[in-house]
C-alpha cells in the first residue's frame, strides 16, 4: 500500500490538534482539502482513522496506532529538509506565556541567543488560549501555569512559583504577631481578578480557611498589584520572583512566613513538530538552564 506523504502529514495534524479545522491551520490548507485527505487515507487503510463529533474528532484506536508509528519519522522528515547547516537559528521561534513571568524572568534569559542571532517573537496569554496556540502551530514553546491536557503537547516542569503575602511596612505595624486571618480584615486586599484566585488559594493552604471577602482593588496584572501595594494599598499575595527586590529593599514587607509556602508549578510545553528544531531546542535548554538558578 502507497499513501503519500501529504496525507500523512494532513492526518497527523489533525490527530494532534482534535480537529479538521485545527489541522488544516496548522498546515496553511483549506479545511475541503484536508477533509478529501483523510477520506484518502481512511480509503487507502480501509478503516476509520477518527469518530466525527459534534466539535471536532477523536482518534479510533486505528488512529491511535497510525499516529504512533508516523509521527516520529515525519518530524524528523520535516526537521531535516528545514535545516540549514550554515545557520545556528535558521527559522523564528514563537513563544507565549504569562506577561509578567516573560517579562521578569524568560525574555531576560534569552538575551544571549537573541543577541547571538536568534529571532524571537513573544506573546503573553492564559493556559487555555497558549494551549490552543500550540496546538494550531502559532507558538512554538509556552511557558504554563497550568499542564495543557491537550492530545500531542509534551510538557516538562520549568519552575515552582513561591507566593507571599506582602503588604507596605506601614501595614505590618498596624497588626499582630503572628498574622490572623481576623486581624487581615483591617487590610485592603489587592487583586489581580475579581475571583482573587491567589489570595483565596493562600488562605486555604497557610490559614486553612476560606477567604469570604471580595478585594478592594482589582487590576488586571500582577505588575499593578505590586506597584499599587508598594505605594500602600494593602495587602496582596504575589509570587516572589515578582517582588524579591523590593522585599531585599525594605519597601514591602512580608506579612507571614509560613514554614511550607504554597508552590505553583509553571510547565514548559512544545509540540513535537517544532521540538525537533534546533533553535526551539536552543530556548528550551537556555529557559531550564537559566530556572536552575531562579
Amino acid at each position: 500500500m502507497k499513501v503519500s506523504l501529504d496525507l500523512l502529514r494532513s492526518f497527523l495534524a489533525v490527530h494532534r490538534t482534535g480537529s479538521v479545522t485545527g489541522g488544516a491551520q496548522l498546515l496553511g490548507l483549506a479545511q475541503p482539502t484536508v477533509t478529501a485527505q483523510l477520506r484518502a487515507l481512511e480509503e487507502a487503510v480501509g478503516r476509520p482513522l477518527f469518530e466525527r463529533l459534534p466539535r471536532g474528532v477523536a482518534p479510533t484506536a486505528a488512529g491511535d496506532e497510525l499516529a504512533r508509528r508516523v509521527a516520529e519519522p515525519l518530524d524528523r522528515l520535516d526537521e531535516v529538509l528545514a535545516e540549514d547547516p550554515a545557520e545556528p537559528y535558521p527559522r523564528t521561534v514563537f513563544l507565549g506565556g504569562p506577561a509578567e513571568f516573560l517579562a521578569e524572568r524568560v525574555v531576560p534569559a534569552l538575551a544571549g541567543p537573541v543577541a547571538d542571532g536568534l529571532e524571537l517573537r513573544v506573546t503573553a496569554g492564559l493556559p487555555e488560549r497558549l494551549a490552543d496556540d500550540l496546538a494550531t502551530g502559532r507558538l512554538d514553546l509556552a511557558v504554563t501555569s497550568v499542564r495543557p491536557r491537550r492530545r500531542g503537547l509534551t510538557t516538562e516542569p520549568l519552575y515552582d512559583e513561591e507566593f507571599a503575602l506582602v503588604a507596605a511596612p506601614a501595614w505590618r505595624d498596624r497588626l499582630p504577631t503572628p498574622v490572623t486571618p481576623s486581624a487581615l480584615r483591617e487590610v485592603p486586599l489587592v487583586a489581580y481578578a475579581e475571583e482573587a484566585p491567589i489570595l483565596r488559594r493562600w488562605w486555604r493552604t497557610v490559614f486553612d480557611t476560606r477567604l469570604t471577602r471580595t478585594p478592594n482593588l482589582v487590576v488586571a496584572d500582577l505588575r499593578a498589584v505590586l506597584g499599587a501595594v508598594v505605594a500602600g494599598a494593602g495587602a496582596s499575595v504575589l509570587p516572589t520572583y515578582l517582588c524579591d527586590r523590593h522585599l531585599a529593599s525594605g519597601e514591602l514587607v512580608a506579612l507571614l512566613r509560613p514554614a511550607v509556602p504554597p508552590l505553583n508549578t509553571l510547565f514548559l510545553a512544545t509540540r513535537p513538530p517544532a521540538a525537533g528544531r534546533r533553535e526551539v531546542q536552543a530556548v528550551r535548554r537556555t529557559l531550564l538552564a537559566a530556572a536552575a538558578g531562579w
